[in-house]
């Protein structure tokens, strides 16, 4: 447990668990972004759907108020008009007349408009009217809830205050006996977009209800156990069908109507406004300037068909950002490349936007950019923890690597991934090469140390050039000899062919080195060929590429008889992996120290 907490990943992941519980269990930084990508699906959704045709509305449009301007003057009209309007859908038996007008003041000039309205309305039984729940600050000189019980059908609980009263904007022009009326308070979100509609509002115990709920519970429709609803959208702004108000109006005033007779059968017949100067423009998710009356009318859609909308409950999103989180740190863990995750990462994306958007078509609302956005999250911050692991990886091996390889093998092995762990413990078939000056000693005697240091540093520069021209692995320096192998740690089918390549450059590059310097010396070169232990070996301080075994002792044996022999000898096993590429001259077999039996030595040539 200690080991995973020490994991930079496992602690990337953890954090991002735990950011996941916060913020669907408390914070909720997220549930604006979220609510926009759910109004994203429900507006594409909504497009596709029709709102109920029993639903009307009469409009007063631009139109309207132009076209009525001679016969009921300027805004607001008497409302004796609204009652002979009332009037003549009411014939034609719709199930509701439903006004989104405020009938809140009495009308001082024109009484009798508002009395003949009321004694047309008096004889209406399904006409209903909008209240308005003010600002609380007001409720003191409001009105007594419990006086307003039977008329607005308040619901008392058993915390209700008797001497409660609350701030209501109620239809005081209308006789309290025809009242049938509800809230039509407009709900926005933090983001000023409304996406849901009260059933009732709570005040100080009673319940308020709203004018669908009312209206649904007069019809007999089921009403939700909750305080409100989330909105199901069908189509986009004007959906529903538009009745122009004076259109209607004229119609009723003639001898012989033109319109259907049974235009408003059975229909909701909604009176409302969606004229410029009316103001009645709201923020929702299907468009920014939706009419009001059509909000209302979607609630009412909403009740009477069951379509109104359910939210997922946070533990389902708060999973679904678990199990996408807990997927990718298993590839990331898995060492998957990055690019191959996130390739992964971006359709499972669209799956999960796609299942967003199919949920909204069965009015199940499933926030998806809360679980995406902790997916990606997270995927960054492990792709970037493994970019820098790899790149420090990829320094470690370079610094590493570049001290006895050359630069372009270096590249090679760093692209390929290879490690310091990648690269211990493997028994390679190679050919190792020792090389060895003869008379250093009474050289070093003749000369000052900081001259002998120079030679052997420009000496060791021009021979460890031809190492890695052959591809060669430098092991190490000893003393003033050198040690190198071919066949690890790039493969190298060829190893002993490239060994003696080195083997006959580094005699020519010795020629020119002493023809330039005027000094007389020679080196000893012995190759063998066969398995050895190729890896790391040394402390966590310092560590050494090396090889180890038989083939490595017996390289440094023929190194050692080549004095007087020859300046490059090889074995048997050399010879035979390369016995295409040269010619060899037998010089014998030879007793080394530490085998029981002789050795064949060799000397290589170019072959002419």
């Amino acid at each position: 447990m200690r080991r995973f907490l020490k994991d930079p990943l496992c602690l990337i992941a953890l954090a991002t668990l735990f950011a996941i519980a916060i913020e669907f269990f408390g914070l909720r930084a997220l549930l604006s972004l979220d609510n926009r990508v759910s109004d994203f699906l429900v507006r594409k959704q909504a497009l596709s759907l029709s709102p109920d045709p029993d639903i009307v509305f009469v409009d007063i449009d631009n139109d309207s108020l132009a076209a009525m301007a001679d016969v009921a003057g300027n805004w607001p009209w008497p409302r004796s008009v609204h009652g002979e309007l009332a009037e003549g859908i009411y014939k034609q038996r719709p199930q509701a007349i439903v006004f989104d007008i405020l009938f809140s003041e009495p009308d001082k000039y024109r009484p009798e408009s508002d009395k003949s309205f009321n004694e047309v309305i008096r004889e209406i039984h399904n006409v209903y009217f909008p209240i308005l729940r003010l600002d609380h600050e007001d409720d003191t000189q409001g009105v007594k809830l419990k006086s307003m019980a039977e008329p607005l059908a308040l619901q008392q609980t058993p915390k209700a205050d008797p001497e409660a009263s609350a701030a209501l904007l109620l239809p005081l022009v209308v006789e309290q006996p025809s009242w049938r009326a509800g809230t039509i308070n407009y709900n926005e979100d933090k983001d000023g977009i409304g996406r849901n509609y009260d059933l009732y509002i709570q005040a100080y115990g009673w319940r308020i209800p709203s004018l669908p709920a009312r209206l649904a519970a007069d019809l007999g429709y089921a009403l939700p156990d909750s305080q409100s609803i989330i909105l199901g959208w069908r189509g986009g702004a004007f959906a529903y069908k538009h009745i122009p108000y004076a259109a209607l109006y004229g119609d009723f005033g003639r001898q012989k109507p033109l319109r259907d007779p049974a235009e408003f059968k059975n229909k909701i017949v909604i009176i409302g406004t969606t004229a410029s100067g009316m103001h009645d423009i709201r923020a929702t998710p299907v468009a920014s300037l939706y009419p009001g009356v059509e909000i209302l009318a979607t609630a009412i859609d909403n009740l009477k068909n069951r379509r109104y909308m359910q939210r997922a409950p946070n533990a389902i999103p708060a999973l679904l950002a678990v199990l996408l989180v807990i997927t990718l740190f298993a590839g990331f863990r898995a060492r998957l490349s990055p690019f191959r995750i996130g390739a992964v990462l971006a359709p499972a994306s669209a799956i999960v936007l796609g299942a967003g958007y199919f949920a909204v078509g069965y009015q199940y609302l499933l926030p998806v950019f809360s679980p995406l956005a902790f997916a990606w999250f997270f995927y960054f911050a492990a792709a970037l923890y493994s970019y820098l692991k790899e790149r420090r990886a990829r320094e470690q091996a370079v610094s590493m690597f570049s001290r006895f390889l050359d630069p372009h093998v270096v590249e090679q092995l760093v692209d390929q991934g290879q490690t310091v762990e990648s690269l211990s413990g493997q028994t390679r078939d190679i050919s190792v090469l020792f090389s060895d000056i003869r008379g250093f000693t009474a050289l070093s005697e003749t000369r000052p140390p900081q001259e002998i240091v120079a030679f052997l540093n420009r000496y060791f520069s021009g021979q460890v050039e031809v190492i890695f021209r052959h591809g060669g692995t430098l092991d190490k320096f000893i003393g003033d000899a050198i040690m190198a192998f071919w066949g690890a740690p790039l493969d190298d089918p060829d190893h002993a062919r490239h060994a003696i390549d080195t083997a006959l450059e580094m005699s020519e590059a010795l020629e020119r080195f002493k023809s330039e310097l005027s000094i007389d010396f020679d080196i000893g070169i012995g190759i063998h060929s066969g398995p050895a232990v190729v890896g790391f070996i040394g402390s966590e301080q310092k560590l050494d590429f090396t090889v180890i075994g038989d083939t490595v002792n017996l390289a440094s044996r023929i190194e050692g008889i080549t004095k007087g022999v020859s300046r490059i000898l090889v074995s048997s096993d050399t010879v035979s992996r390369a016995i295409q590429a040269f010619d060899f001259i037998d010089h014998g077999f030879y007793k080394v120290k530490g085998r029981m039996q002789e050795v064949n030595l060799f000397e290589p040539r170019k072959r002419m």
